[in-house]
């Protein structure tokens, strides 16, 4: 039995009023034999707090997690998107936390933060180094109990505008970006609490205000509607002594009910459209109702949208995308805590019509019928499910938002083990009945997003009109609510201080230098059975530096190379695959070719074959060869909708030149990719891939010498030295800062890249190092000048960052950000003042200290992942670095002065010798940034300038 029901009080002295704040332990969980299962201990506390402690002394890292049950379901018409907008503001201090310090001391600690609304739940998270699991718990409930005194007009303004910012980045101001809106206010009930996004509507968020706000968190975020996971390298005792003390005394919240709705139902197939300004190819979006989520349902609903539309092995591939019909088909299940959704989601080639599309896809449901569910259907639903399921607990932050998760939703913690009988309980026959009983000739919201001027391709003509006339706005209980603070008999405003630092270790690795010249690496990892490979062949983008007519066939090759092989096709790799929850991926780099395995230790051997399959026996045909070119061809078309996408072409294309390798985009432009024939590709592996220098990186529960025989394959790869092309690191200087305009008519935002090439090499511990040092306070994190200017006391955007990226090759700074259209001109003014302030003076005293305390403590977390770690020794064997160089780079970061740091800016940021790129629309912009000063060159999506002369406006 791994379950002990426990009603006991937790014997230990509380440091006040010891009754009222004692936890009671619920529930013990623990793991018997190689279950999969979390442990931990559930209390719960007098206010109604959940507490849930997972001690995992795997890695010095602790997280702590508070989940609010509160999301978009519980708001109502006219008032949506409070649960998110209230997420922005729990940032924004509370009592003893000032402004902007949450965020400060979390950094300061070498942590990361940050938080999440969905329709069901809110959550705040903390990850740190466990030293810091007292300061952390200490920060969460001054927001939880000392949150409304801090909350002022102007901080809800300025978040109110941020919020704003984040619905122009990722709905308006994306492609595609509304779909999911206009398909939930058309398949839910007016009213109902899915009918909206979380994101809410700009005509809710004008008329909230912070009254209304303040309502919202007074009904929902009291102690006994809100979780507290604690998980990774602590004891469970000390945790709930803290808990006690910090959250103890905070007052019982208003009591909350499980909110009740009927099952959405549908009378007829409702066909409605809208017109995005951003696409160039419509999208068919067909929605039925399903189930909520933990149904019994739920597993076989999941495996039925795998076989329909779940990779290059459904029937909705075979029928529409490798016939050339589409260029992308896709199912999902997702269920909520009210309702589910079957979503298919097609986009067609051009040429073809959204009716076109829903009759195929009717007939892929009629040939679902015929051919029914297969015994390898059901194989590679449960082997890829359970690979999820144990990839999930690699981190402390995995197991901790998975135990929140479950404890809101359902009540029970340890639901991964429910979930895993009964997503290992499915038959054919399951997934057959749901298909029967909620698509088959059931009604569906079929949506057709419309590209402008192409309204004629429409699925159908719209045949529904919201029917808002039964709406009763729910009484949710705002009326009379009392503030009442906790009474402490201990000083809160009382910073805690930090524990003695954790011991952070580096991990230990092996490396093994073959005679063929293949170079491995590998660290053991034995928290989960899982194995990571990576294999890097030298060649890449750099390959074309001299045949840049057809750059972008290393990314064409590596696409070519997950199709078929000689003994299997691509359909086939991808059911063995799935039934081993085994992962083959063949990638392009700018200097390599890349084999990214990942899989179960147990089937390691089966999934080694298959890499040794796709590896020598691929089989480049015409038919698949076409496909690929002509989908390429369509997805760089599909980019130059997208103003971030642009914006980092163009910036690429204006820093190196349009004739220089690295500004050029590695997939490829519409005229390169047509240059490239099928026999490009077959010389490409005749004349490419070899043994010589290829780099071989293994992370997971797997020795050196367990490993070596099982990759012994490799040695049949060819020994050919592959030389790529010299390229210059600094191919041009700027002489001068200028804009380049690039136009997307009705743009929301304004996608700023601002920046050059500096020519500073990757270096573990040298310049480069420094550099990052040096930028850290500029923009590195969220306290940063530029976001704290832009997005905190500007309101103009939903972040801003500063970047040094360098390689092998070369390096740039970057400063990037999608700004409100209409603060473009004064944004830029902003900008440049903060990289002239930095140029000029240099850091601050305690942005110094800042930047050496988050730096210094980061470590704690870098290597906790299989990924992670495999990471940091592939860097290792790719820059030949000493294994001490992590003790280098400490020592560095503890000494450096401002001084250094000061000369390092006045080196690099040079504010009046940078290239401005702006994407965005060009009416609204240009004339505020013809007052600029600065020259504006215009250029189209694909950076070459409209027209022939380059002058100062238009």
């Amino acid at each position: 039995m791994k379950r002990a029901i426990l009603l006991l009080a937790v014997a230990m002295p509380a440091l006040y009023n010891q009754a009222a704040a004692q936890a009671k332990l619920v529930e013990k969980i623990t793991r018997q034999g190689d279950e999969l299962v979390i442990p931990y201990e559930k209390y719960v506390l007098p206010n109604g707090l959940t507490v849930i402690v997972a001690e995992d002394h795997s890695d010095p890292i602790v997280q702590v997690d508070v989940t609010y049950h509160v999301g978009s379901a519980r708001e109502q018409i006219g008032k949506s998107g409070f649960a998110h907008f209230f997420e922005h503001m729990m940032f924004q201090g509370s009592d003893h936390v000032k402004d902007e310090e949450h965020f400060k001391m979390v950094t300061d600690a070498g942590g990361t933060l940050n938080g999440s609304t969905n329709r069901d739940r809110t959550n705040y998270f903390e990850t740190v180094p466990s030293n810091q699991l007292e300061k952390m718990l200490w920060l969460e409930a001054d927001r939880m109990g000392f949150l409304l005194d801090a909350v002022t007009q102007q901080k809800f303004e300025i978040q109110r505008a941020t919020v704003k910012n984040e619905r122009g980045q990722n709905y308006d101001n994306r492609p595609y970006g509304l779909m999911s809106e206009v398909a939930s206010r058309n398949l839910y009930p007016y009213g109902h609490p899915y009918s909206w996004l979380t994101i809410g509507y700009i005509e809710d968020l004008n008329r909230v205000d912070v009254n209304d706000l303040k309502n919202f968190f007074l009904r929902w975020y009291g102690p006994n509607n809100a979780t507290l996971t604690v998980g990774g390298d602590v004891k469970t005792a000390d945790v709930i002594k803290l808990v006690e003390k910090y959250f103890g005394p905070i007052p019982k919240g208003p009591s909350v009910e499980k909110v009740v709705v009927p099952a959405v139902a549908l009378d007829k197939d409702r066909y409605v459209s809208y017109t995005d300004n951003y696409i160039r190819l419509p999208l068919i979006n067909m929605v039925w109702p399903t189930v909520p989520n933990y149904h019994k349902d739920m597993p076989a609903l999941t495996c039925l949208a795998q076989i329909l539309g779940g990779g290059n092995s459904s029937l909705l591939y075979k029928n529409l995308v490798k016939t050339q019909l589409a260029l992308q088909a896709n199912v999902y299940s997702q269920l909520s805590e009210l309702a589910g959704e079957f979503t298919i989601r097609v986009v067609p080639m051009p040429g073809k019509t959204l009716a076109d599309m829903e009759k195929l896809i009717r007939t892929s449901l009629e040939e679902f019928e015929k051919r029914g569910v297969t015994d390898e259907d059901i194989q590679k639903f449960k082997g890829h499910t359970e690979a999820e399921y144990v990839n999930g607990l690699q981190s402390v932050s995995g197991k901790v938002f998975q135990l929140a998760a479950f404890q809101t939703l359902t009540g029970n913690p340890n639901m991964i083990g429910t979930l895993v009988k009964m997503n290992n309980a499915v038959t054919k026959e399951d997934v057959m009945r749901v298909y029967n009983q909620y698509i088959k000739g059931k009604h569906a919201v079929v949506l057709s997003v419309l590209p402008k001027g192409q309204e004629n391709v429409i699925a159908g003509p719209d045949n529904y009109e919201i029917d808002k006339s039964h709406y009763n706005a729910p009484d949710y209980g705002y009326a009379s609510l009392k503030y009442t603070k906790a009474t402490d008999n201990f000083d809160r405003a009382a910073h805690p201080g930090n524990g003695p630092n954790p011991v952070v270790k580096v991990p230990a690795f092996w490396r093994k230098d073959l005679p063929n010249k293949i170079k491995f690496i590998g660290a053991e990892n034995k928290e989960i059975p899982s194995v990571t490979l990576i294999i890097s062949i030298p060649g890449g983008h750099l390959l074309q530096a001299k045949d840049t007519a057809k750059v972008g066939l290393a990314s064409l090759f590596a696409d070519m190379m997950n199709e078929d092989t000689k003994n299997y096709t691509t359909e086939q790799m991808t059911i063995e695959l799935d039934k081993l929850g085994s992962i083959i991926e063949v990638t392009s780099s700018r200097d390599a070719i890349v084999f990214t395995v990942e899989t179960l230790k147990k089937n390691i051997d089966k999934t080694l074959a298959l890499l040794q399959e796709r590896l020598f026996n691929p089989k480049f045909t015409e038919a698949t060869f076409d496909r690929i070119q002509h989908q390429t061809l369509e997805s760089l078309k599909q980019a130059k909708t997208r103003p971030a996408a642009v914006a980092d072409d163009v910036m690429a294309m204006v820093d190196y030149g349009p004739d220089h390798i690295l500004g050029m985009n590695e997939y490829g432009t519409e005229s390169t990719i047509k240059n490239i024939t099928l026999k490009d590709v077959e010389d490409y592996y005749k004349n490419y891939i070899t043994a010589t220098n290829t780099k071989v990186v293994l992370v997971g529960d797997i020795t050196q010498n367990e490993i070596l025989p099982k990759l012994a394959f490799l040695n049949k790869l060819p020994n050919k030295t592959i030389e790529l092309p010299a390229i210059a690191a600094k191919p041009k200087e700027v002489d001068k800062s200028k804009i380049y305009l690039v136009n997307i008519p009705r743009a929301a935002q304004t996608e700023f890249r601002i920046g050059n090439v500096t020519g500073l090499k990757y270096d573990a511990t040298g310049e480069y190092y420094k550099a990052g040092l040096m930028n850290f306070a500029l923009g590195g994190g969220f306290n940063g000048r530029v976001n704290i200017n832009l997005r905190e006391e500007k309101g103009w955007t939903y972040g801003a960052r500063t970047n040094f990226n360098g390689d092998e090759y070369t390096g740039d700074f970057t400063f990037s950000s999608g700004i409100k259209a209409d603060a473009t001109d004064s944004a830029l003014t902003e900008v440049m003042k903060e990289l002239k302030a930095y140029n000029a003076e240099g850091i601050r005293d305690e942005e110094l200290t800042f930047m050496k305390n988050a730096i210094g403590q980061r470590d704690a977390l870098r290597y906790e992942t299989g990924m992670q770690k495999a990471g940091f020794i592939q860097r290792m064997l790719e820059y030949n670095l000493p294994a001490d160089y992590v003790d280098q780079q400490n020592r560095i970061l503890k000494n450096i002065t401002k001084p250094e740091i000061d000369a390092l800016a006045k080196k690099y940021i040079h504010p009046e010798k940078m290239n401005i790129v702006l994407v965005g629309d060009k009416m609204r912009i240009l004339p505020g940034l013809q007052k600029s000063g600065y020259e504006i060159v215009e250029l189209n999506t694909d950076g070459k300038p409209v027209g022939e002369e380059t002058k100062k406006g238009f």
